[in-house]
């Protein structure tokens, strides 16, 4: 069973060392995305439907609101891995350089001076350490893979264009998403709202976004999960509730379907590191 060994959030967005054996479902994730094989069978990983192999000589780095999923090759013990999910605004915290977080490319490969700075920081994560620590430690490995992905490439893969969303309907839907994201929304009753037929409301909204409203809503939904189960006590049914799932397992099934593990596991797992 997949299984979390560390997790921290903090201003830096999250960094996590997790044991996986199970196929994920295709997510997306609102910050930049970093993930590295630090022991175990190496594993694939889809982004935007390109299927990379991700071993110990290799990164795969997904840009905010990047469509992908995880594919394990062993399905019994699975592999260990690093993952950083990283906020824009810690990255780059002028508003006016919002978009600065864009990896150069999805795939590259580990120099030996990036080898050891990965292995470093997973092993700072599993051993607990202080948020000053582990700030200066991220912000060092996440600049040099940065600039290592816009490197002159290595495969014929160019560097995706950032997206603007500037359809005011576009924007609008997203706002009655972000209001109370849960199960029970009707899709089809965001589009009727911004003035959408339903065809139309799909194909503009994955134009100007790059993910189908379901997947934006799945995302804002697991945001809101991800939280609620590091800042608060709350049962993990209530949680699931207050999601819109009508029972715990639901709220399991679709936890697990976008982490790879049960929540609470990832509550066992879980720490806030603070200022």
């Amino acid at each position: 069973m997949s299984r979390a060994l560390a997790v921290f959030h903090g201003r830096f967005g999250r960094a996590t060392v997790y044991q996986l054996n199970r196929p994920f479902n295709v997510h997306a994730h609102r910050e930049g995305h970093l993930i590295f094989h630090v022991g175990g069978t190496p594993a694939s990983i889809d982004v935007c439907e390109q299927r990379w192999l991700l071993a110990e000589d290799s990164i795969v780095a997904v840009n905010p609101w990047e469509p992908h999923n995880f594919l394990p090759n062993d399905l019994g013990n699975g592999a260990i891995f690093f993952v950083l999910y990283v906020n824009a605004e810690w990255f780059a915290p002028d508003a006016a350089r919002s978009q600065d977080l864009r990896f150069g490319r999805n795939y590259f490969k580990r120099t030996a001076t990036l080898d050891k700075q990965i292995r470093r920081t997973a092993a700072l994560v599993c051993g607990a350490p202080s948020l000053s620590s582990l700030d200066c430690e991220l912000r060092e490995l996440i600049d040099a893979c940065y600039e290592e992905s816009w490197q002159r490439p290595e495969t014929s893969e160019a560097p995706r264009a950032s997206l603007a969303i500037t359809d005011f309907r576009v924007r609008k839907c997203i706002k009655l998403l972000s209001e109370s994201p849960c199960a029970e929304i009707e899709l089809d009753t965001i589009a009727r709202e911004s003035g959408l037929s339903r065809p139309h409301f799909y194909r503009l909204f994955r134009t100007q976004t790059g993910v189908t409203p379901h997947l934006y809503l799945n995302t804002l939904m697991m945001e809101k999960a991800l939280d609620a189960l590091v800042t608060t006590e709350s049962a993990i049914a209530d949680i699931g509730f207050d999601l819109g799932f009508s029972s715990q397992s639901g709220f399991t099934r679709f936890f697990a379907a976008n982490v790879g593990m049960a929540p609470t596991d990832y509550r066992r797992a879980a720490k806030v590191l603070r200022p």
